[in-house]
């Protein structure tokens, strides 16, 4: 396998592991945020809970617990451990080739 391979290998796997990052990382944002009862008439608040409602659109009110705090932790946070497990393993899996 060629160097230039590897290297182009190596930085898709790199760009997927970042992705993943992020998503997992705006729906934690929203977990905290939703927590901390943040202003959500704030821009910052909205796009965070807009941003985090697309990507957990399969996961959303996936479980039915009594308390909303539990039902958002339960829902937004599977899919930011989903989206963690799964990046990193097809990033891993792309730099072993």
């Amino acid at each position: 396998m060629s160097p230039r391979y590897r290297n182009s290998a190596n930085q898709a796997g790199t760009v997927i592991a970042v992705v993943a990052d992020i998503m997992a990382l705006i729906l934690g944002l929203w977990i905290l945020m939703y927590l901390l009862d943040a202003n959500r008439a704030n821009s910052l608040v909205q796009f965070i809970h807009h941003a985090a409602a697309w990507l957990a659109g399969w996961s959303h009110d996936l479980f039915t617990f009594d308390e909303a705090w539990a039902r958002v932790v339960a829902g937004y946070g599977l899919a930011a451990v989903v989206y963690l497990f799964v990046g990193h393993a097809i990033a891993n899996r792309i730099h072993r080739h």
